[in-house]
């Protein structure tokens, strides 16, 4: 699950990360897996957005579902955006969130964050194109 978390001056707060598959820091919106039982999807990025950015939303929207790689697993994600943001405390639960560092992003430059290889995340990529388009309405 994750989240497009948008304050209210159309910033994004993102998350820059350690990735060992990739041996890289990548720039993503707050995501992670869906491993409390029973757990709905919009709860799962909620609690995300508390763990690694130190914000709740007070809206939900979800703007879209889909296979992360069908070619080779059966993964499937939610992304959801995150308005009316409100701080609460950062509970990192694990030494990969700790280490994460929060960067605010203009909504208007992640075009060029894209074009330029800096945002190279897909399910960010998706989340974000789709903020900026329902933001837009």
């Amino acid at each position: 699950m994750s989240i497009v978390p948008i304050d209210d001056d159309h910033s994004v707060l993102l998350v820059r990360q350690y990735r060992a598959a990739i041996d890289a820091d990548l720039l993503e919106i707050p995501a992670g897996k869906r491993d409390v039982e029973g757990e709905r999807p919009e709860g799962t990025a909620q609690r995300e957005l508390e763990e690694e950015v130190g914000v709740r939303a007070g809206r939900i929207e979800k703007l879209a579902e889909f296979y992360n790689s069908p070619g080779f697993s059966d993964e499937y994600s939610y992304v959801f955006l995150g308005l009316d943001l409100t701080p609460t405390q950062v509970s990192a639960h694990s030494p990969e969130e700790a280490a994460m560092e929060i960067e605010r992003v203009p909504l208007d430059e992640v075009p060029m964050l894209i074009r330029t290889g800096r945002l190279v995340d897909a399910k960010s990529i998706i989340g974000l194109c789709l903020a900026r388009e329902a933001l837009a309405r």
